[in-house]
């Protein structure tokens, strides 16, 4: 990751309603949550939900997808896990026994074929 792209992530994630999102999201698994979902379980406006949606999204930290009417929202896993590696790629000034997290795999609850 690049330095413009943790500056993206890490501004977008800078705000308390933006970072409940994207922690119920991640919380919520590879399924993701419907917007409708995230908007109850957050107790926000939809229109306010909408533009810190919007906001995750040009970050690249989470994406959508339509599933007839209902959208549905997911953490983009692979981004937050290169956003932490960026953040701690000189952890103990690149010490051999102290290396950067590790990456978040999360497991489906419903292994889909």
């Amino acid at each position: 990751m690049q330095t413009p792209d943790a500056l993206a992530a890490l501004s977008a994630l800078s705000h308390e309603s933006r970072l409940a999102a994207f922690r119920a999201l991640v919380q919520a698994g590879p399924d993701g949550l419907s917007v409708g979902a995230l908007r109850e379980r957050l107790d926000l406006p939809a229109a306010t939900l909408t533009a810190h949606l919007n906001v995750l999204r040009a970050a690249g930290m989470v994406g959508d997808e339509r599933e007839g009417r209902v959208i549905r929202v997911r953490a983009d896993y692979a981004r937050m896990d290169a956003l932490l590696a960026y953040l701690t790629e000189n952890c103990c000034a690149g010490a051999a026994d102290c290396g950067p997290a590790g990456t978040c795999t999360p497991r489906n609850k419903d292994p889909r074929p």
